[in-house]
């Protein structure tokens, strides 16, 4: 059965939706510990994220079809190079969306107290949401589109509300010192960076399901760029006014940080509405992520670099199997860090995604750069072009060497673990030409 496309609102809306999420209603808790410096890391990570944009904004106009960073590295590198990026980026999302269902039963606790006690209840709450949203994307991705746009619409609001009035409340004591960390504030910055850049990703979301998009070469890269600076334009007020509002030492224990905001601004009833607006939010976003999550392994599987079944449709057009086992691996992460508690759980794992995202990323920006260079670009080389290209890689490597070793160590193991399928599926092409030329 043929699915309707997405146009240009619900596109711009899988970006936004896909960044403005869990990484915004949770990540006040995660800076509490760096102070008003954060501020800083905020802004380069929204540069950085404006420059990516624009990357693949520009690579969208030239290389078309589904896949996003795995197309444009395939396109210009060959099929490893696209294959790591393919298996690097498809671990990114499995990572996001477990850090996102996460978030989502850490701001479901407001009303529920004991999934903030209790691990194993919690486990199986977020293991709850992450299948309920499988099922509505196997039903096809209008169905998922619409639940995108709807969540995206009422996620901005509380986020617009609490940056708007909490500017006229913040106590300058909160930010001294201002930076809380006690290192220098080269290395503050760069490790808000890492973590705030996580909040970012979803910016090449429209991309990715590019055949499923209407009039795709202009549809495409005007969500990228706008979904983009519609998420920074809300991150970076909002967020520096909770941590005006909270002092840093009540922050960093907080499960609900825009809640407990909210309820200092307007009253008690105003933190369970929010509450509420973030588990909405969180939805969204794990909806959108979802939605992305069979995308890149179909485009994969589509030029024979994964198993034949990645790219098999259901008939509501969208590819089951991939979303299935993405999520079985969502699930088995989540089970992995069940020990910790929401929060410590929530900052291992976005460093984990924003490492394999970022990855991918890096290629992209050498991608664009080289077609700039030889002028198979969407555009001309100008000054501009050209140092927008620029910074976009080398706030990349920045954020990557930023990520730490831990997750770096995780994301090398990730990766060349993947080799193995590479070889074997090169190997099973191999067989299938020879018995072609017999």
């Amino acid at each position: 059965m043929a699915n309707a496309k997405l146009g240009f609102w619900t596109t711009t809306s899988l970006v936004t939706g896909n960044m403005v999420g869990s990484g915004i209603f949770l990540l006040p808790a995660a800076l509490a510990g760096f102070g008003g410096i954060s501020l800083f890391g905020w802004i380069i990570s929204a540069l950085g994220a404006l420059s990516l944009a624009y990357v693949f904004a520009s690579l969208a106009r030239k290389i078309r079809g589904s896949g996003g960073p795995y197309k444009y590295a395939q396109h210009q590198f060959g099929d490893l190079m696209g294959y790591l990026v393919a298996w690097g980026y498809w671990f990114c999302i499995v990572t996001a969306n477990a850090a996102i269902a996460i978030a989502l039963v850490s701001y479901l606790s407001v009303f529920l107290p004991v999934l903030a006690s209790d691990t194993l209840i919690a486990t199986l709450a977020t293991l709850g949401f992450v299948w309920i949203l499988v099922g509505i994307n196997l039903l096809g991705i209008k169905e998922a589109g619409r639940v995108q746009l709807f969540t995206t619409i009422v996620k901005i609001v509380p986020l617009i509300a609490v940056a708007l009035v909490g500017v006229f409340f913040m106590q300058t004591e909160h930010f001294e010192p201002f930076n809380l960390t006690g290192d220098s504030t080269f290395s503050a910055v760069s490790s808000v960076a890492a973590l705030t850049m996580w909040a970012f990703l979803g910016l090449e979301s429209a991309n990715i399901p590019d055949d499923e998009v209407e009039n795709a070469e202009q549809t495409v890269p005007k969500a990228a760029l706008l979904g983009t600076l519609i998420s920074a334009c809300i991150y970076i007020p909002s967020t520096f006014a909770v941590l005006g509002l909270i002092a840093p030492e009540t922050l960093a224990l907080s499960n609900a940080p825009f809640a407990d905001a909210a309820a200092l601004l307007f009253g008690q009833w105003a933190y369970y509405l929010v509450a509420f607006i973030a588990v909405v939010s969180c939805f969204g976003t794990l909806n959108g992520w979802t939605l992305v999550v069979g995308q890149v392994p179909m485009a994969a599987a589509n030029d024979h670099l994964l198993p034949k079944a990645f790219a098999k449709l259901s008939r509501n057009g969208v590819p089951a199997f991939a979303i299935v086992l993405s999520s079985v691996l969502v699930s088995c992460l989540v089970l992995m860090n069940a020990s910790d508690n929401l929060v410590e759980q929530f900052t291992f794992v976005i460093l984990l995604s924003t490492l394999t995202s970022l990855l991918p990323y890096l290629v992209c920006t050498i991608v664009h750069a080289l077609m700039l260079c030889t002028g198979k670009a969407s555009h001309r080389l100008t000054f501009a072009s050209g140092i927008t290209s620029l910074f976009a890689i080398v706030f990349s490597t920045w954020i990557i060497i930023n990520t730490g070793f831990d997750a770096i160590f995780w994301g090398c193991v990730l990766l060349i673990a993947g080799l193995p399928v590479y070889v074997l599926m090169k190997l099973e092409k191999k067989k299938e030409l020879a018995k072609v030329i017999e």
